[in-house]
């Protein structure tokens, strides 16, 4: 044979391990219906945005150390829990990850900056709070997972 079997480990307990794995897929694929972790929002609003008649300014950054996520000159989520931050997908966070791909970047062609350029942050906020909160619930428990995978016996 040219190929080899894959090299699967027998652990003592393997329906333990199997759980977690059940758990693990359960939470990532149905990452859309797990219960959102209760984040705090807070919401001050932006005199001056108001007052000059735009959106408030997307900011979408994150404060680790506090567990702290300004997404706009207005509106803010605390009480993200450490092991949120922990859990990483590939170099970042799931978090960050999420802060990065809903950030607004402006093309630097004219043409499609002009024509293509649509996307604000303000039409999406709700949705990203959603999503946000989403996956702080599956990155903390997928990382009590993880620490309990890693405890166990071998």
């Amino acid at each position: 044979m040219k190929r080899e079997f894959p090299r699967l480990p027998f652990y003592p307990d393997f329906w333990r391990w199997a759980e977690w794995g059940k758990r693990l897929m359960g939470l990532h694929i149905g990452y859309e219906a797990v219960e959102p972790w209760p984040l705090d929002r807070l919401d001050t609003p932006d005199e001056k945005a108001r007052a000059a008649g735009v959106v408030p300014k997307a900011m979408l950054k994150a404060d680790r150390d506090n567990g702290i996520i300004r997404l706009d000159t207005e509106t803010q989520l605390s009480g993200i829990p450490k092991e949120a931050w922990d859990y990483r997908l590939g170099n970042r966070s799931g978090l960050d990850w999420i802060l990065d791909q809903y950030r607004e970047k402006t093309p630097k062609d004219p043409t499609i900056r002009e024509k293509f350029n649509t996307y604000r942050f303000a039409d999406y906020k709700e949705k990203v709070i959603d999503l946000l909160a989403r996956v702080t619930r599956v990155s903390v428990e997928t990382m009590a997972i993880t620490e309990a995978m890693k405890a166990a016996k071998r």
